[in-house]
């Protein structure tokens, strides 16, 4: 095996700078502010949102508008079908990728979305690590069907108690791979991720995120779930269960469809699904918020009414002439 330096190098995705990142939490205005910024900025969008780049994934996961998109291009919106399990590392090879076209051609990049771990690793950098070895994951998986999950996350503390402790419970797909990493680097996957512990919004760049009071924000994602089932959100997901049959585990588990797919099967009644998407959007939101408030460079806006939205714009715009928010 090369020297760590060279593997480092091998296997790391460098953090992405010379941007503009706007976040917030789910239904907080990101994609109204966002058109408006990329118009002053002369700027094109790339999305930081781990489903919309799912083909025909429109009405859950809230994305741009037709108009709007033609209106300013929009990246990595689309891209996948949803029976595709789209990885971090795909996203940081594509977004890398958008960016440096999009300043080939002079234009200037915002970054929108409000998927944490996307917008950390385009932030912080990540570490890929080795190409997977799938006979190793095979072999986890079938042991997985014989003596359950638990038995695997035991197995990950004995190998890297740091990782099994940050991973959650049920995500067996993360605890296989750092098994997989400390099997194919004899180090753990923390040992390997320490770098990326520090939030630093690289020297060319500025950040923002939108923050609303919680209760506003509640009463927004509940406004947002009305508007989507209005919309037609069961039709989208019956129709992309006719077109696909079933879809992969990451789209078929995301808040606004994992729901839909159980009302469908009769499971849940109508007002059952409404209401768990309500609170899985709710939690989701919680933890977006917890995420955001751990990264102090990110300059945060905070809003208490919708018409508050309409002066966003204006107010990054003055950051980032002065390096500061007013």
């Amino acid at each position: 095996m090369n020297s760590e330096t060279q593997v480092l190098a091998d296997w790391i995705t460098p953090p992405l700078d010379n941007v503009v990142y706007l976040t917030g939490p789910t239904g907080s205005g990101k994609s109204q502010v966002a058109l408006e910024l990329a118009e002053s900025l002369n700027a094109e969008i790339v999305s930081v949102d781990s489903m919309a780049v799912y083909k025909g994934m429109d009405i859950g996961t809230a994305k741009p508008s037709i108009e709007a998109r033609e209106k300013i291009p929009h990246h990595l919106i689309d891209i996948v079908e949803p029976t595709h399990d789209y990885s971090v590392s795909e996203f940081l090879q594509e977004s890398h990728s958008q960016v440096a076209k999009i300043q080939s051609r002079g234009k200037n990049v915002l970054l929108v979305g409000g998927t944490p771990l996307y917008l950390k690793s385009l932030i912080c950098g990540f570490f890929q690590g080795p190409p997977a070895d799938w006979d190793f994951r095979k072999a986890v998986d079938e042991e997985v069907q014989s003596v359950g999950i638990q038995a695997l996350a035991e197995r990950l503390k004995q190998v890297d108690p740091l990782s099994a402790h940050k991973i959650l419970p049920g995500d067996q797909r993360r605890m296989v791979r750092a098994l997989e990493v400390a099997k194919l680097t004899g180090k753990p996957l923390s040992h390997w991720q320490t770098q990326f512990e520090r939030f630093v919004v690289p020297a060319k760049s500025h950040a923002f995120v939108l923050g609303w009071e919680r209760s506003v924000l509640h009463d927004r994602v509940a406004q947002r779930v009305d508007r989507m089932l209005c919309e037609g959100l069961i039709d989208e997901v019956s129709g992309l269960q006719a077109r696909y049959g079933i879809l992969g585990r990451t789209a078929s588990q995301a808040v606004g469809y994992k729901e839909p797919i159980e009302y469908l099967a009769g499971s849940i009644s109508w007002d059952m699904m409404k209401e768990k998407i309500t609170v899985h959007t709710r939690q989701f939101v919680r933890r977006q918020e917890m995420w955001f408030r751990s990264m102090p460079g990110i300059q945060r806006l905070e809003l208490t009414q919708d018409e508050e939205l309409g002066m966003v714009a204006s107010k990054i715009l003055s950051a980032l002439e002065n390096r500061q928010v007013a």
